[in-house]
């Protein structure tokens, strides 16, 4: 393992980032996101599921900075609203919806369901320029509340309440979060897997060949 290995996060959330760098901070790892770089083409997310969206964005991060790239496409999957919003998460209240706005449109969906199962579903999607992949899913099961608790985390944490701790995931610091979340269960499978993943990067990574110049 290198002090220097740099894994891009193919995300601009600020939030994301963080809970992976948090979760990958024991590894001699630089973790980046897409704010370190230039301007790069958008993925287009158009997948059907999770799986196709991760990795719509992890080899489009990987193949344009010539760097391993981490993705995830994950979301809330209510079941009173037949899996919505689902790969539709981020912009349930539209393109460029905040939060609030899509807790808002959620709980405006929600009122008088009974059934408040929800579950927060997660793909990881790990790319390098050649545009092989590995990848690693995990869910958390919750109920969705009726009005928001607790100021920390992002999307939807605020109305995601998580029974084993009797806490939304807005109440819960970034450790408890990151324990028992759907994107920390995903991570923390990859992370068991580093010391293998690392010699997989190495070996798909594309070798620059010497040439001696002719006179």
């Amino acid at each position: 393992m290198t002090n220097n290995m740099i894994l891009v996060v193919a995300t601009r959330n600020k939030g994301k980032t963080a809970e992976i760098r948090d979760l990958l901070k024991d590894f001699p790892i630089m973790i980046k996101n897409l704010d370190d770089f230039g301007p790069i083409p958008e993925a287009p997310e158009d997948g059907s599921t999770f799986d196709d969206n991760a990795y719509q964005k992890s080899s489009l991060t990987a193949r344009v900075l010539g760097l391993p790239a981490l993705a995830d496409d994950s979301g809330l999957c209510v079941d009173a609203l037949g899996g919505a919003p689902g790969i539709y998460s981020a912009r349930y209240a539209g393109k460029n919806a905040t939060d609030a706005e899509n807790c808002a449109k959620l709980l405006d969906a929600m009122k008088g369901a009974q059934d408040r199962d929800a579950a927060f579903e997660c793909v990881l999607s790990l790319a390098v320029p050649t545009e092989a992949a590995l990848t690693y899913e995990a869910r958390c099961e919750g109920l969705i509340l009726e009005k928001p608790v607790g100021e920390n985390g992002f999307g939807y944490d605020p109305i995601f309440y998580y029974p084993p701790l009797d806490k939304t995931f807005a109440q819960l610091t970034m450790e408890e979060k990151s324990r028992v979340s759907h994107r920390g269960k995903a991570l923390r499978q990859f992370k068991a897997e580093i010391e293998n993943v690392l010699v997989w990067i190495n070996q798909q990574m594309p070798r620059q060949e010497k040439f001696k110049c002719q006179e």
